[in-house]
């Protein structure tokens, strides 16, 4: 009977308030949403950087005639000069793996890096690309010694960090996501507003049948529970609809990032799983949470 009591008295407030109901809803979809992609952001990041910290190397590129490079002023890198600059890398402890690459195995790797631009290609001759050592170290964060020892050897051009490069990509990210972030969390706080005054105004819309309620000696939890439902009600709603919308931006957005971004993985259905279900919750929770805490102040049981 009490069960009955109170599901009627949600369904008439959802009515009474219709208009309200759907702003609720939609600003919970909105909000939910941006938050679930700041999260999907911040987990494609880490994600990122986890794979590619254990892929990047350190290139170390040798001097080549012609080469305009004032370390290589007296001509190409000489065969006892390599020798003793792989030896020299095989002998840091930093270091786990080290490879050569040759003139041939570079122009290969480039046509590959540039397939989609054949102008670049046909103008590139494989005499024009440096030979190079690859080193792939036990510790990527432990790089700076081994950059400064060799880059004062003989027969050595320059030596690139590759962790510079993505780190510049990973900053952008990371700007982008705590932007995605802040703007999530500013509508999450307009929600808990507007739902708050949902609830005041179905409160105040029911004060006569609340008040009835009161004398013949409702507690307190049974009269706010109508309520309360209401919100929990709109946050699922605007849960689902935002949980559409994730699946949406993982299919179109970060599923596209891979066609056009090389440093891009994909993005797993389980973690896009885990963020749905993160924001519906966060949702529900916060629709049930305002309105309790408004009824508790604005409607005096």
């Amino acid at each position: 009977m009490r069960a009955n009591f109170i599901f009627s008295e949600v369904w008439i407030g959802l009515r009474r308030n219709l208009t309200m109901t759907i702003a609720v809803i939609v600003t919970v979809a909105i909000g939910m949403a941006l938050l679930g992609i700041g999260l999907m952001i911040n987990t494609q990041v880490s994600s990122m950087k986890n794979y590619w910290t254990d892929k990047v190397e350190i290139s170390v590129f040798l001097c080549q005639k012609n080469s305009p490079f004032d370390k290589c002023k007296k001509g190409a890198a000489t065969q006892a000069q390599k020798a003793a600059l792989e030896q020299q890398i095989k002998g840091m402890t930093e270091v786990e793996r080290v490879e050569f690459e040759n003139q041939a195995q570079a122009y290969e790797n480039f046509k590959q890096q540039y397939a989609n631009n054949s102008v670049l290609v046909a103008a590139t001759r494989p005499e024009d690309l440096p030979e190079s050592f690859r080193i792939k170290l036990k510790d990527p964060e432990n790089y700076g010694n081994v950059i400064e020892t060799l880059q004062q050897a003989e027969g050595v051009s320059q030596v690139i960090d590759q962790r510079e490069l993505v780190d510049n990509f990973f900053g952008f990210l990371g700007t982008l996501r705590s932007s995605a972030l802040i703007v999530a969390l500013i509508q999450v706080f307009a929600a808990i507003l507007l739902i708050g005054n949902t609830v005041r105004l179905s409160a105040y819309n029911r004060r006569r049948e609340t008040g009835i309620m009161r004398l013949v000696g409702a507690s307190n939890l049974y009269i706010q529970a109508p309520f309360v439902l209401e919100g929990m009600i709109a946050g699922m709603i605007g849960g689902v609809i935002s949980a559409v919308m994730l699946i949406a931006a993982k299919i179109v957005i970060f599923d596209g990032m891979q066609n056009y971004l090389v440093l891009a993985t994909r993005m797993t259905w389980e973690d896009v799983g885990t963020v749905i279900a993160l924001t519906m919750a966060t949702g529900v929770f916060i629709c049930m949470l305002a309105s309790f805490v408004t009824l508790r102040r604005y409607l005096k049981v």
